[in-house]
């Protein structure tokens, strides 16, 4: 490992989505975004749903879509566990869009506490994986 790099695992509950050499990490968390860099503070981090990105060991941007986790930075190692990780390629973006209008219309009509965090988790989740989707088509047009 170069002074300029840490090693990053990326687990979610069905797969490893990376596990390498990384030169910088943003991870989405509650209150907005913690970007990680080489010999960063040792920590535990609860990660929210939204885009993660990374530059990997080749300079190379990696854009993905998390779910709920966290992340534990220990000796210029990080290990990220999130139940869902995608890549943008893989997210069906008409099925994001429904899932989206399913869970606005959920929302709207008013279920119980646990219902509606569910629902928002849903919203929050689909929201997450259309703009990462879109962004990163955009980006290689």
């Amino acid at each position: 490992m170069g002074k300029n790099t840490f090693f990053l695992q990326v687990l979610a509950s069905d797969k490893v989505f990376y596990r390498g050499l990384c030169q910088e990490l943003v991870i989405p968390l509650a209150d907005g975004e913690k970007a990680v860099l080489p010999h960063h503070e040792n920590m535990v981090i609860a990660i929210s749903i939204g885009e993660m990105k990374l530059l990997d060991g080749n300079g190379q941007w990696i854009n993905g879509v998390v779910g709920n986790g966290f992340a534990q930075i220990i000796n210029n190692r990080v290990t990220i566990l999130v139940d869902t990780a995608e890549l943008p390629q893989d997210i069906d973006e008409r099925r994001a869009e429904e899932a989206r209008e399913r869970a606005e219309e959920q929302l709207r009509q008013g279920k119980s506490l646990q219902e509606h965090s569910h629902f928002e988790a849903s919203l929050a989740r689909s929201l997450a994986r259309l703009r990462t989707k879109q962004k990163v088509g955009s980006d290689r047009k």
